[in-house]
């Protein structure tokens, strides 16, 4: 297997995959590292094959989609790792693999510099009252035309195909904040904890919102087993799950993290708003968009706070980095937007069939 920065579209595909089976190879394998430091030469053709997709992946504005769902699909693969699945304990022999943190460093850095461009440029003032401005904006934005085509024109087959994408985080819902409450106590963090208590339903599991997720699923009569429908899943939206782990497993970025769940929970609302409409037209019955309805009540609340108690409170506590805060809310904006466009272009090509 080999291919250039000028392969075609088709060839550029299928060297993709032969490139992830190998990854999968890989990861499988007792003692990772050890493996490889007694045979070295088992990951030099895959090493300099990873650098040819980063260089198709990351060469312009666009990028190459091919190489851009190979590189997520991988990332995702290795971020998962910090999560725990409820499965063999043997899937975890190689979370610590310094071969692995080298990898995903690599995919990282070449993806998150090229992110960078795609952030809108900050605007002047005070960090506080921009954010502010921007939540009174967000939580009653214009129709978008994305969002009123799920409203309006998605069919029920489309409906099952935004659940199938949407579930690869829906079912592991709010993990990652998870990963950001340990430290010292105080009355950002006992915020951030009571959010996430109502997330996984105040200790109770059929309250739990991936429980919802869960219930609306079968009552469409889908898989409702976690990663499910992954082979599914457009590169964009693995993004905006793999941006959250970047962003979450380094807390020099806790500034940065807190702007994008705050635009999160304030867009929410709006945006579910469009496919519970959609699900009630198709006829879906209370349990098949219990999620969504119990969002739009739930985050209108929750952006609240992260506004008022735990954002603005930041803001004045690190009136230095606090544009950190803007910068995390205007990326996680773009990431959202462009998932959201990416999982209509599915139901689109969906549709003509």
């Amino acid at each position: 297997m080999n291919f250039n920065s000028q392969t075609d579209s088709t060839a550029l595909d299928f060297s993709c995959q032969e490139l992830e089976e190998e990854f999968l190879e890989l990861l499988g394998l007792e003692n990772l590292d050890r493996v490889i430091a007694e045979n070295p030469e088992k990951v030099k053709s895959f090493r300099s094959e990873v650098e040819i997709v980063l260089s198709n992946a990351f060469r312009n504005d666009e990028g190459c989609p091919q190489a851009h769902l190979f590189l997520q699909r991988v990332l995702y693969r290795i971020n998962r790792l910090k999560l725990f699945w409820y499965d063999s304990l043997e899937n975890y022999a190689n979370e610590d693999s310094r071969f692995l943190f080298s990898l995903r460093m690599e995919i990282e850095n070449a993806w998150q510099d090229w992110e960078e461009g795609n952030i809108p440029s900050g605007s002047s003032g005070h960090p506080g009252t921009a954010l502010s401005d921007r939540v009174k904006e967000d939580l009653q934005p214009e129709p978008s035309p994305d969002g009123l085509f799920i409203r309006n024109k998605i069919s029920r087959a489309g409906y099952q195909r935004f659940l199938a994408i949407a579930s690869l985080d829906g079912l592991v819902e709010a993990s990652q904040l998870s990963r950001m409450l340990g430290g010292v106590g105080n009355e950002v963090q006992t915020m951030l904890t009571r959010i996430l208590w109502e997330e996984y339903g105040s200790g109770k599991f059929s309250r739990k919102h991936s429980t919802y997720f869960a219930t609306m699923l079968e009552e469409c009569g889908m898989d409702s087993r976690p990663e499910a429908y992954f082979d599914l899943v457009p590169w964009e939206v693995l993004a905006g799950i793999n941006h959250s782990f970047f962003l979450s497993e380094r807390k020099k970025n806790f500034l940065r993290y807190i702007g994008g769940l705050l635009y999160t929970e304030v867009s929410v609302p709006a945006a579910f708003q469009n496919i519970k409409v959609a699900g009630e037209r198709l006829g879906m019955g209370d349990k098949g968009i219990g999620y969504w309805d119990l969002h739009i009540r739930e985050d209108i609340r929750h952006g609240q706070w992260m506004l008022d108690d735990v954002a603005l409170p930041l803001a004045r506590k690190y009136p230095e980095q606090a544009r950190d805060l803007l910068k995390g809310y205007d990326q996680q904006k773009f990431i959202s937007s462009r998932s959201t466009s990416a999982i209509v272009e599915s139901i689109r090509r969906l549709d003509l069939y």
